[in-house]
C-alpha cells in the first residue's frame, strides 16, 4: 500500500486563492484576446468565487444543526 505523502500549507487557502487569481489576470493582460486569454480570465474568476465560499464557510454566523 503506498503512503500518502502529506504537507502543511504555510499560507492561508485564501492568500493562495488570491495570489493565483492575481497570477492569471496578469499573464492575460499580456495575451491577445483569445482561447488562453479567457481560460486565465475565467481560472481568476473562479479563484475568488473560491475565496468567497470559503469565507461564507468560515463565517461566525454559520453553525451546524443542533
Amino acid at each position: 500500500m503506498m503512503k500518502r505523502r502529506r504537507f502543511k500549507q504555510n499560507t492561508t487557502l485564501k492568500e493562495r486563492l488570491l495570489e493565483e487569481a492575481e497570477r492569471c489576470r496578469e499573464e492575460a493582460r499580456a495575451l491577445s484576446p483569445g482561447r488562453r486569454r479567457e481560460m486565465l480570465l475565467r481560472r481568476a474568476r473562479q479563484d475568488e468565487t473560491a475565496m468567497q465560499i470559503e469565507a461564507w464557510l468560515r463565517s461566525p454566523g454559520l453553525r451546524a444543526p443542533t
